[in-house]
């Protein structure tokens, strides 16, 4: 990875609108990609306005849900000061450095991942960045890694609205975000204003999951809400965006995480978002194709 500066400050990460784009060093079009190295075919970012509330979790069971689909599937972790995603699929070596680009470590079922840990001497060494740093190196994760051909590139953002999210809104080519919530109230209050983020940069929202929604009895299956009644349906109804489901609380899930087995879950709920993403990217393409 080249050296980064802080003082890189006169790019405000719209690449698009930009009359240098592909040229500059800051491009997110990179050398990989004009020359048919690296295809990228969509561009997933998984979203909250609020921390805790399980991205990482949910963009690992989306990457491993469409893996298991037949898809070519990468991860780009963007949470470049509190990365989790080498943890969860167990990745123990490191990412390696060449003259063409950074090649990304693979998990056990095939999904490459990238990740600012995996760059670290140590997992748990501190990332003391400022803004311009942490947009630099997302920039470098898209487009100075050697992906490859990808079908999909889950993107797990950090919470917020802040520098990370805006760098991969403006500066990556996003097919669609998934939002993520929790039952609380408090948090939906929070999500809206990522949603309404995206909206502001004219990115589409495939819809919002509610994640920790309730825990079920082992010996009677009945669903215990331990934080109230969620609000996830509500707050994608007030939105205008849809409703994509519930996850539960479930210790076997944070069990397998720990363990770095993540790709090994079994998500119901996530499997029906793979296919609704597919399907409406897929249809997107074909109306796209007959103009």
């Amino acid at each position: 990875m080249r050296e980064m500066s802080e003082d890189k400050t006169s790019c405000n990460g719209q690449c698009g609108s930009c009359s240098s784009s592909g040229t500059c060093e800051d491009s997110t079009v990179g050398k990989l990609e004009k020359e048919g190295i690296n295809e990228i075919k969509h561009v997933i970012a998984v979203m909250s306005g609020k921390g805790g509330v399980g991205k990482s979790s949910i963009s690992s069971l989306l990457a491993s849900a469409l893996k298991k689909q037949g898809h070519a599937v990468g991860i780009l972790d963007a949470d470049i000061t509190g990365p989790s995603i080498p943890k969860m699929f167990g990745l123990r070596q490191k990412a390696q450095g060449t003259e063409l680009g950074i090649i990304p470590v693979s998990s056990d079922n095939g999904i490459e991942i990238m990740s600012l840990n995996l760059l670290l001497e140590n997992e748990d060494d501190p990332v003391v960045w400022r803004g311009p740093m942490i947009a630099g190196a997302i920039k470098q994760f898209y487009s100075e890694v050697i992906w490859n051909k990808l079908d999909y590139l889950v993107v797990d953002l950090p919470p917020g609205t802040g520098d990370s999210p805006l760098t991969v809104l403006q500066s990556l080519p996003v097919s669609g975000i998934v939002v993520v919530s929790s039952p609380q109230d408090l948090v939906g209050m929070v999500v809206k204003k990522a949603i309404k983020m995206a909206e502001m940069l004219n990115t589409k929202v495939f819809g919002l999951v509610e994640n920790m929604s309730y825990i079920k009895c082992p010996h009677c299956e009945e669903k215990i809400e331990v934080f109230g009644k969620g609000h996830g349906e509500e707050v994608a109804a007030e939105m205008n965006i849809s409703f994509l489901g519930q996850l539960p609380m479930d210790a076997e899930l944070a069990k397998m995480c720990d363990a770095g087995k993540v790709e090994d879950y079994e998500c119901p709920v996530m499997s029906d978002v793979a296919d609704m993403v597919n399907k409406v990217l897929n249809l997107e393409s074909q109306v796209k194709k007959t103009y």
